[in-house]
């Protein structure tokens, strides 16, 4: 295969092989009905990567669109793919793999251990705070978020900060951007880093301000008072643990 060209069929079989190896119960799925075949079906691993079940057929049926980047990405977090099976994964779609950084490759052992997690709000977000995964309870607790850049809806969307008490947006924002400062100043010239700080500085005023004060700080322990609108005010301490790569990080909010 040469680089850039789709092997559909070493993709169809790669894919079949990863589903049916794996169990309901390793991805947080009911075990349901007697299964006649094992393994996940089709349309549980498209759920879980985020796409239809007939685009996810048809790439087990060596057909269809080549797929991008973030279907990759997306197919090997379902099909709880560790990093050289990911990176293989890229090869056989045509794609170069990411460096390896953790970037947005989350290993199954974690996986496995946050699903375990469910008497508290539980998310893993990227060292950009791209949120790429999270659990019901923080669904509910802090919305929907996933797949979104919690950093950018802060600095863009007004309506973001009604999570919070208006006294806290101000030490909400320096946080934002002074973690980022340590971000920006580790992966000094990778392309995503740039473009979100470029696009920040673009779009908020407040932003470019807080900027210029050069503050650094990676979060690792944070107090949150949250407003839900079934239960009032919630006070939580925020635990942040990092990967061993430091770019990927678990974020647990346990209750006071």
């Amino acid at each position: 295969m040469m680089d850039g060209v789709i092997d559909r069929d070493g993709l169809a079989d790669f894919l079949r092989r990863r589903r049916e190896l794996l169990r309901p119960v390793e991805v947080g799925l009911p075990e349901g009905a007697r299964r006649r075949t094992p393994g996940l079906r089709r349309e549980e691993v498209a759920q879980l990567a985020g796409m239809s079940s007939d685009y996810y057929s048809r790439l087990e049926q060596a057909r269809g669109a080549n797929p991008s980047e973030p279907i990759v990405a997306g197919l090997a977090r379902a099909l709880r793919c560790d990093l050289d099976e990911r990176d293989h994964l890229y090869h056989l779609a045509g794609l170069a793999p990411p460096l390896r950084r953790a970037g947005r490759h989350i290993n199954p052992g974690l996986i496995g251990l946050v699903d375990r997690l469910t008497d508290i709000p539980v998310c893993i977000c990227t060292d950009l705070e791209e949120v790429l995964w999270q659990n019901v309870l923080a669904d509910v607790v802090l919305g929907g978020n996933a797949g979104r850049n919690l950093t950018w809806l802060w600095f863009t969307e007004p309506a973001t900060r009604r999570l919070f008490p208006e006294e806290d947006w101000n030490a909400h924002s320096a946080s934002h951007v002074a973690d980022l400062r340590a971000t920006h100043a580790r992966r000094s010239g990778d392309r995503d880093v740039a473009e979100l700080v470029d696009a920040l500085l673009g779009h908020s005023e407040e932003f470019r301000e807080l900027w210029e004060l050069h503050e650094v700080a990676v979060r690792r322990l944070a107090r949150k008072r949250v407003l839900n609108a079934e239960v009032g005010e919630l006070d939580l301490t925020c635990e942040v643990l990092l990967t061993p790569e430091a770019d990927l990080r678990v974020r647990a909010f346990l209750p006071l």
